[in-house]
């Protein structure tokens, strides 16, 4: 398995299959650092900034204990000298940008939370990255860099040895220290430079008589080191994305892993040493056999220099789709938080150069099916501006998207809106393209066919009609639900248009302040538009009696509405975090209302429909059941609208005994739930009466012994009894048939009774009157007889009328 630390969680893959394991969840802060427990290598430590210390049995997700510190943990380190503590980077009292290195007691004693309160102090005046100090050979000493500072703390002889660099050698390279490793057999200390050297310090016993030797190959910064399991190699990464592994020491002994995609900002060794692996600038993480072959890659979302296209969801796939690396697209799947793929759209070769202008991928937008992307591209220069429209057609084939058309210059300025024609992409019902731009116009572009014989395509877009209004700049633009009337912001105006005529039907204007945001309402809600200005106003008018219906005072920064349901999605920024405000254009007053929702502003939000609708309770979180809200903040962070509670979200898995709910929904559970489901519906469809004991699906003492690991369950004869006594059926929960089937039998042993009473009152009635019957020709049944026909009269023979 491979750990990580991901947000507030931590995260277990499978280095086999890439996949999820298990989400380890119960901080309520930045997961700060992760470490194996050296006794036990089945259990993890997790550091926070919740100022909690978690130890995890990870392999059936299962928090065991919280040790309380009470300060902001930044870094955890666990050696396997030291049973009973662990060490950690935490803020200095009182002193700010300043930290030190501390051991933490952990505490022996009953209970899931305790208070970790004994603290010791290491080191001072530490870096608070954790690749900026390391623990030597055996827990013997401790070695920290901050600046170009290196001091060594060895622990039997509490002795402390500082080293200093200069700031700038006499050839101009930058001695900083940027990391951090020790020799795990040796006494030897690696450090990482901003220059790209390497250097290996020994003899640091002393303070004068210490020696180190260079190794140099990285270019730039070193962004991280790590040794081997025996310490018969070295790893470095840095900037050049290139995975560099250095034999004994030596600088004519290396090995090289080339085009690993980003810059490498950190390196892991597995505790065998058989697998090597990195993390990487653009949130992927690759794992490297120790021979230096590439052999799996995880990718989460990247993380770009500047998000131009917002977020944007893949009607095909229900993925997040927006940029990726430098020219691409990543398609990023939300449920297993993963790249789909990524889809060059530029195709052109991106130079890493500062201050270098390349084209830029800025705009997209997918067809109501998803069967055409439309992407732009811009490059401006001081007095010149290139812009490219492309658009893209869906290949089955390949099961991915396909140049079709490439436009060059399709306005004369900067493009600043472009939607699609939301139809079903009919036969009679063409997909049509609307762009918007600075050149004050705003262009409609349709599908046509080709009539060249040599064209490798049958069909191609054009552009149908031009626009615009007053020679003012066109600013947004959207499409009414059934795709009849197209609305155009123009500065401080909206007009509206029709969209087969190109008539203007309506305009309207609530200055002061330019549009930001317009969009249609649905469903019952097709008669409003909403506008936002960036003067701090909302305004909802109605396209029927073409006059204002509401407005309100609303800083709205983001504007989303729902394609499933009536409901909008407002995002405002007020004073310093941003508020949500979800309400239907119909009724002025909001359905929901969430103050304080980050700190940060919230640059643009997405709704990602749901698989299966949500079944929530509270009627404050009713717009959330078919669609999930997704936000991107200014520091590219992708948050969503959970409708638990915090409590529930932060519920360790050792309260959630129920192991099997955080495990990925893999094809065999899937193919299983399949075949469960055709179970139940055949015995629907044959009549049966499915009788469901959910005394004992609902038994805590059949979770506890069904779902709790074994070396952690209380002995066999106390659970005996507990698990014996919830399988056995009270009388007073048999099902109707069964008490059907007893009051019949109760009735036929009364019935025997009073038949064996009649046989013997009969018997004497013959002893008593033996000539009365003697002219008597009716032939009588005997009781079994009776029975047996009493039996046929109660049966069923309905069926026989279908023949």
């Amino acid at each position: 398995y491979l750990l990580c630390a991901s947000g507030d969680f931590v995260k277990m893959y499978s280095v086999a299959t890439e996949e999820t394991v298990c989400l380890l969840q119960g901080h309520a802060d930045l997961v700060t650092g992760i470490q194996l427990n050296p006794q036990n290598h089945l259990q993890l430590y997790s550091s926070s900034l919740d100022g909690t210390i978690k130890l995890w049995d990870f392999t059936d997700g299962i928090l065991i204990k919280t040790f309380i510190v009470g300060y902001k943990l930044l870094a955890l380190y666990a050696l396997a000298s030291c049973e009973d503590s662990v060490f950690a980077i935490i803020p200095k009292s009182g002193e700010r940008d300043s930290f030190q290195l501390v051991s933490v007691k952990l505490t022996k004693t009953a209970g899931q939370e305790m208070e970790a309160k004994e603290l010791s102090v290491i080191l001072d005046g530490v870096d608070e990255s954790p690749k900026h100090t390391a623990f030597g050979r055996e827990g013997e000493y401790v070695a920290s860099v901050k600046e170009v500072n290196l001091q060594v703390y060895f622990f039997k002889r509490k002795q402390m040895n500082r080293f200093s660099l200069s700031a700038a050698n006499t050839k101009g390279g930058n001695n900083r220290f940027t990391c951090v490793a020790c020799h795990p057999k040796e006494d030897c200390i690696a450090t990482g430079h901003g220059d790209g050297k390497i250097r290996l310090w020994r003899n640091f016993y002393h303070n004068k008589e210490y020696t180190f030797s260079t190794l140099h190959w990285h270019h730039d910064i070193v962004m991280d080191l790590a040794f081997s399991v025996e310490g018969t190699s070295l790893l470095s990464g840095g900037v050049e994305s290139v995975l560099v592994q250095w034999h004994n020491g030596s600088d004519c002994k290396k090995d090289f892993l080339p085009r690993l995609g980003s810059a490498i900002e950190c390196i892991s060794v597995s505790s065998d040493g058989t697998s090597y692996c990195t993390s990487h600038t653009d949130n992927r993480i690759t794992i490297i056999n120790s021979n230096l072959r590439f052999s799996k890659s995880i990718q989460g979302l990247i993380k770009g220099r500047d998000v131009k296209t917002g977020l944007v969801v893949d009607p095909r796939t229900k993925a997040l789709v927006l940029n990726g690396e430098p020219g691409h697209l990543q398609f990023y799947c939300l449920q297993s938080d993963k790249q789909l793929y990524s889809l060059d759209i530029v195709q052109q070769e991106y130079i890493h150069q500062a201050g270098l202008n390349q084209l830029d991928l800025v705009k997209v937008a997918f067809s109501a099916q998803g069967k055409w992307l439309a992407t732009v591209e811009e490059r401006e220069e001081e007095t010149d501006l290139e812009l490219q429209l492309k658009l893209w057609v869906y290949d089955e084939e390949t099961q991915s998207f396909k140049l079709n058309t490439r436009i060059n210059m399709p306005h004369e300025d900067h493009i600043t809106a472009m939607c699609f024609r939301d139809t079903d992409e009919l036969e009679d019902d063409p997909p049509m393209l609307v762009t918007a731009g600075k050149d004050c116009l705003f262009k409609a572009w349709v599908i046509v066919e080709d009539t060249d014989p040599e064209a490798q395509q049958s069909v191609s877009w054009s552009c149908d009609f031009v626009g615009s209004y007053h020679n003012y700049q066109a600013t947004n633009c959207c499409f009414s639900e059934d795709g009849s009337l197209l609305a155009v912001s123009f500065e401080e105006t909206v007009t509206v248009w029709d969209s087969v005529t190109w008539d203007l039907k309506c305009t309207f204007c609530h200055p002061p302040g330019k549009i930001r945001n317009i969009c249609f309402g649905r469903l019952t809600c097709s008669k409003y538009l909403i506008g936002a200005t960036d003067h701090g106003f909302l305004c909802c008018w109605n396209l029927l009696s073409c006059a204002l219906e509401w407005s309100a005072q609303l800083n709205v920064l983001v504007l989303q509405p729902d394609p499933l349901s009536e409901h909008i999605a407002a995002v405002s920024w007020l004073s310093k975090d941003s508020s949500l405000f979800v309400f239907k254009p119909s009724e002025p007053r909001p359905v929901c209302i969430q103050r304080n929702l980050c700190k940060e502003k919230i640059q643009f939000a997405a709704f990602v429909p749901r698989d299966i609708p949500e079944t929530t309770g509270s009627e404050k979180y009713l717009w959330l059941r078919r669609s999930q809200l997704y936000f991107l903040t200014n520091t590219q962070e992708l948050i969503t609208f959970s409708t638990k509670s915090p409590e529930e979200r932060l519920t360790p898995s050792s309260k959630q005994l129920a192991v099997e709910e955080s495990l990925p929904m893999t094809p065999f559970s899937l193919l299983l739930g399949k075949h469960r489901h055709q179970q139940s519906q055949e015995d629907v469809d044959l009549g049966k009466v499915v009788v469901h004991n959910h005394h004992n699906q609902d038994s805590p003492a059949v979770k506890e012994l069904l779902h709790t690991p074994a070396h952690v369950l209380p002995s066999a004869s106390f659970l005996c009894p507990i698990f014996i006594n919830s399988l056995l059926t009270s009388k007073e929960n048999k099902s109707a048939e069964e008490v059907a089937d007893e009051v019949e039998m109760e009735s036929e042993e009364a019935e025997d009774d009073l038949d064996e009473e009649r046989d013997i009152t009969e018997m004497e009635q013959d002893d008593l009157r033996p000539m009365d019957l003697l002219g008597e020709t009716t032939c009588k049944l005997s009781k079994s007889q009776e029975k047996e026909l009493r039996k046929i009269r109660k049966m069923d023979y309905s069926w026989i009328s279908s023949f």
